[in-house]
């Protein structure tokens, strides 16, 4: 199996960078992981509420191009379905048997474009909560770790 992380922006703090590497550590058993950070753009000082969609539009034509036709597609939105680590890992492992790449999708601090979403096999949502963009990648992480320790009926703290 293959998984892209595919996300809007750099992690700058060196604790959210242990922590990604130390789960993909972790994965190298299960999955082939791959995180593809792309550049974040830049609003003006003064932007517009068109410049925020423009903005959008360009960070999810990015997305977009990164995306292969086949790939199973999940998209992080706030109002994405929700599911527990059971039914996540459930998710995993039956998307598995259909596909051998799944990319998730992590947009900027303004969100994902109307079309990312439109690609999206499915909408995923940690909760209506919003997380910072780094803490959400770190999160993402930890929950496929999380599913593949369940799918494999190895033991994992609770």
């Amino acid at each position: 199996m293959n998984i892209n992380i595919i996300c809007i922006g750099k992690l700058k703090e060196k604790y959210w960078q242990s922590a990604i590497q130390e789960y993909i550590k972790r994965l190298g058993p299960y999955c082939n992981i791959k995180i593809v950070e792309l550049k974040e753009s830049r609003l003006p000082s003064n932007a517009s509420l068109l410049d925020e969609r423009k903005v959008v539009e360009t960070e999810g034509d990015k997305i977009l191009e990164k995306i292969c036709e086949n790939d199973y597609t999940i998209a992080l939105e706030i109002e994405g379905k929700m599911f527990s680590s059971l039914d996540f890992a459930q998710k995993i492992e039956k998307v598995a048997f259909e596909k051998s790449t799944i990319d998730f999708i992590i947009g900027g601090s303004l969100g994902l474009s109307e079309k990312v979403g439109k690609r999206a096999d499915l909408c995923l949502s940690f909760g209506r909560i919003t997380f910072p963009h780094q803490l959400a990648r770190v999160v993402l992480v930890e929950q496929i770790y999380r599913a593949f320790k369940i799918n494999n009926n190895e033991k994992y703290h609770k």
